[in-house]
């Protein structure tokens, strides 16, 4: 039998990826807690009576069930609860790692005032009813000025009771400005909004697919609810099920995949409209649920003629046919989009481009199809009723410029608040609060993120670490961690159903930290007036029980509820979105020759929670050595640089410059370069500050002309000796 060089590549990382990903690690890391116990902050339990208590994980969209058992009121061991309808008792090496989060150094032990300079470190401890006064003193005296809206909150989710008293706190006092961190779900919303005509977002019912045809979706790299898709890939194999990975890498996602299709970075919706167009051409869709489609057909075809198509993305005319063809044979082909684990907006054209796949296929609200889906409704709170303040605040326009003008639709647009507070803005910001998020290390351009922090008089964390962000705050109001918490947990990462599941406090809080819920509680009841009005609830767990109402029994008791029937959103599907112009590369291609690109691995978080020394031990040695990060590199495109494996470089990009360390890979194309996201850390420990470049210090936004979103996947570089 004769092996390709491709076919070759992919079976190695692939059998790479596969041990990754069975559960051999996951126990080894089980047996590492015995050495691990000789940390100093480790705790040791004493012998005691062994019980086991469930809870929902947060930390990443997942949603996953746990069970965690304790000695004496020591959590031990975190387990994937079984029957659980997302994880059925599996868990991933994040969720596992929630210990080391839990009694990690890294945590935040109190309320703290800044001190010293900003970003020095130094800190002053203060009760929580001194810091509360601070906040309280603060904002009203911002707000008696008639400038309340100068005040923003970003979140790191607008999903679940504790998101909505944020912005209920922010509506209360007159500001327009509460916005989330981005991610795929900012596009994604928008599609439904634009093809189904609603509002909600897309699910897949991925185990019941019969192929899959994924555009740069890491399904084992943490897209969606990681634990779910590991099993869903799983499936695929053992029902023979054709996985098709379209991404420039040779990840292990495409490693695990039946096919591996390398593209030139950026043109997945070319190559998405391309196989749309074979498919109307040769006749083989169902339109019955694609409205528009005939007056659209002609314009289709001439635009994305398969040879266009393969000069502009660099797949062979032959692939583009034989894609499309296996796509229409299927009975339930699926096709995803939302690049690695999803943490960038991503454009409307290509989001759009991949979801006329699966209409085209007739494959919409169907088993093994798309679904559209509502948003779970269940937070049914009174209107606030604003003073005068507050209603003059709010008509002001919002820091970020989502929801008016050209991108009226845009419900949020974070990455454009950097931009607005270093003097591109309608007018000055004068405090912000961040819980949940961690822009300082997470946003594009992120010395340019910082600089607009500097210049904001007053930040306030409510981070449970010490991460980036909380480093330049001004007061420190940290939060109970997800193990010491009630919470409730909308879970909405690709599932094609409603579903919540619920945290519950496990272990007491094992610092003087507080609820966020319980915090704006508080400083509402101090600011007094309508504000308090705003907020009818003695804490927080009676607002959470007063919200779920006839779900809070059932959620108590297993942990989930998941919704029955669902209605979608519409069954019709209208042409929108996939005539806007293609994102290009920030840079100019003679000074800048390469192409850099980000990746997402599961052993890094890439998002508001830092690494734990679990995760960071995963992290192959051709990712981070020592405190080394390396970039991944063709071996032609190293030879025509003059460098090796192993050896130092000199990374260069229009936003920035770093040191790296050079890794020949030839499931890379020639001229691209790959990066992986989530290291670079400044803050946090010694497991992880100082570790690798983050590669958001290297690439910036670039705008979606239609939404306005970040749709970067990449930028221009170049790579010389060190």
């Amino acid at each position: 039998m004769k092996v390709d060089r491709r076919s070759f590549l992919s079976f190695v990382i692939g059998g790479a990826a596969g041990t990754a990903l069975s559960p051999l690690p996951w126990k080894l890391m089980d047996d590492s807690s015995i050495w691990s116990q000789m940390w100093p902050w480790t705790p040791v339990p004493p012998d005691g009576e062994v019980v086991y208590e469930n809870s929902t994980c947060s930390l990443c969209p997942g949603g996953c069930g746990i069970s965690v058992r304790k000695v004496d009121n020591r959590a031990v061991k975190i387990e994937g609860r079984p029957g659980h309808p997302v994880n059925d008792g599996s868990i991933c090496i994040l969720g596992l790692s929630g210990l080391q989060m839990l009694y990690g150094p890294t945590r935040i032990k109190s309320p703290m005032k800044r001190i010293g300079e900003r970003g020095e470190g130094k800190w002053q401890k203060i009760s929580w009813d001194e810091a509360i006064a601070i906040l309280t003193e603060k904002l009203t005296d911002i707000r008696d000025k008639g400038e309340a809206h100068t005040v923003a909150a970003i979140a790191g989710s607008d999903s679940g009771t504790v998101p909505a008293l944020i912005r209920r706190f922010m509506t209360a006092y007159g500001s327009p400005n509460f916005m989330r961190s981005p991610s795929q779900r900012d596009v994604d919303e928008l599609a439904v909004k634009a093809l189904f005509g609603g509002d909600g977002r897309t699910g897949f019912d991925v185990e019941n697919a019969d192929y899959i045809l994924s555009f740069g979706s890491g399904f084992v790299d943490g897209w969606g609810s990681p634990v779910r898709m590991f099993k869903a890939a799983s499936l695929w194999k053992e029902k023979n099920i054709t996985v098709v990975q379209v991404e420039p890498r040779l990840s292990n996602s495409a490693a695990k995949a039946t096919r591996w299709v390398p593209l030139n970075p950026g043109t997945e919706a070319d190559l998405a409209l391309g196989i749309a167009a074979v498919l109307v051409d040769e006749n083989m869709l169902d339109t019955r649920a694609v409205s528009g489609l005939g007056s659209w057909k002609n314009d289709l075809l001439a635009a994305y003629a398969t040879e266009k198509v393969s000069q502009t993305t660099g797949v062979a005319a032959g692939v583009i046919v034989d894609l499309a063809k296996g796509f229409a044979g299927a009975n339930r082909p699926l096709a995803l989009c939302g690049r690695g684990k999803g943490l960038v907006s991503g454009s409307l054209r290509e989001t759009a481009a991949v979801y006329l796949l699966n209409a085209l296929s007739g494959n919409i609200n169907r088993e093994g199809g798309m679904w559209a889906m509502p948003e779970a409704d269940y937070i049914q709170w009174p209107d606030v009723a604003t003073d005068n303040l507050a209603s003059a605040g709010l008509v002001q326009p919002r820091l970020d410029g989502a929801g008016t003008g050209k991108y009226a639709d845009a419900r949020y647009l974070t990455n454009r608040l950097a931009d607005s507070v270093n003097g591109g803005g309608p007018y000055p910001m004068q405090a912000l609060l961040v819980a949940g998020a961690n822009p300082c290390h997470d946003l594009p351009d992120t010395q340019r993120v910082r600089a607009a922090f500097a210049r904001i008089p007053f930040i306030v964390s409510f981070s449970s670490f010490q991460d980036e962000t909380a480093a330049m705050a001004d007061l420190l109001m940290p939060d109970h961690v997800y193990l010491e918490r009630y919470e409730d947990v909308p879970i909405g990462a690709g599932l094609a159903q409603q579903m919540i599941g619920l945290s519950k406090p496990v272990v007491s809080p094992q610092f003087n930290t507080r609820h966020l819920g319980e915090v704006l509680i508080a400083t509402a009841m101090a600011m007094g007036g309508s504000i308090a009005n705003a907020f009818p609830w003695d804490d927080y767990e009676t607002c959470l029980e007063e919200t779920l109402a006839e779900k809070w029994d059932s959620l108590m008791e297993t942990g989930v509820w998941v919704q029955a029937d669902t209605e979608p959103v519409a069954d019709t599907f209208q042409l929108a979105g996939m005539d806007a112009p293609a994102v290009q590369a920030e840079g100019d291609v003679n000074s800048f020759p390469l192409l850099l690109v980000p990746y997402d691995a599961i052993q890094l978080t890439s998002g508001y929670v830092g690494e734990a020394p679990f995760m960071i031990k995963a992290v192959a040695d051709t990712v981070i050595k020592g405190t080394d990060g390396f970039i991944e590199v063709n071996p032609q495109t190293a030879r025509a640089a003059g460098l090796a494996e192993g050896e130092r470089a000199r990374l260069t990009t229009p936003r920035g410059e770093a040191q790296v360390c050079v890794h020949l890979f030839e499931g890379i194309q020639p001229g691209v370069l790959a990066m992986v996201r989530g290291l670079g850390h400044t803050a946090y420990d010694g497991h992880l500050a100082g570790k690798g470049v983050n590669i958001n210090e290297l690439i910036g936004p670039v705008e979606d002309p239609s939404t306005g979103f970040d749709a970067a996947w990449g930028i221009r570089a170049k790579l010389a000796k060190a």
